[in-house]
């Protein structure tokens, strides 16, 4: 299952790479998280939740290409998630602005129904979609 979203921020491409490859802006994706592990391009990051009486941790990596642009992976240790894959796309547009594409695409593990993810897939893109926004065009 595939989930896409996308804006355009009125900053040159150059502006917009350098605020996406900073630890706060991949920080801000969700409430509470934090870079957890940090390498040349590759960043490991941790959110805490509660699900069914007990705290848990939901890990993504986030690797930023040469190209400016971010490929990430939630680290799936669980029983829902056999994969959850991704991309941030920025593409230069006229007059100095950015289109950012957010794209993620998800597979549920056997015996897992995609359906029961599609909403909760759903809001994890809106909300990465709308820190990321307001990160770069606050800036």
């Amino acid at each position: 299952m595939t989930f896409e979203k996308e804006f355009v921020v009125g900053r040159p491409r150059e502006e917009v790479v350098a605020d996406l490859d900073d630890d706060r802006t991949f920080a801000a994706f969700f409430p509470d998280t934090r870079v957890t592990r940090k390498s040349e391009r590759v960043r490991e990051t941790s959110t805490p939740f509660r699900a069914l009486g007990q705290s848990r941790a939901i890990r993504f990596v986030f690797e930023t290409l040469p190209d400016g642009n971010v490929r990430f992976e939630k680290i799936c240790d669980g029983n829902v998630w056999r994969s959850l894959e991704g991309e941030v796309k920025l593409e230069e547009r006229p007059q100095g602005r950015t289109r950012v594409v957010l794209r993620m695409d998800g597979r549920t593990r056997t015996f897992v129904p995609e359906m029961t993810i599609r909403g909760p897939m759903r809001a994890q893109i809106e909300q990465m979609t709308r820190a990321l926004r307001s990160r770069l065009e606050t800036r």
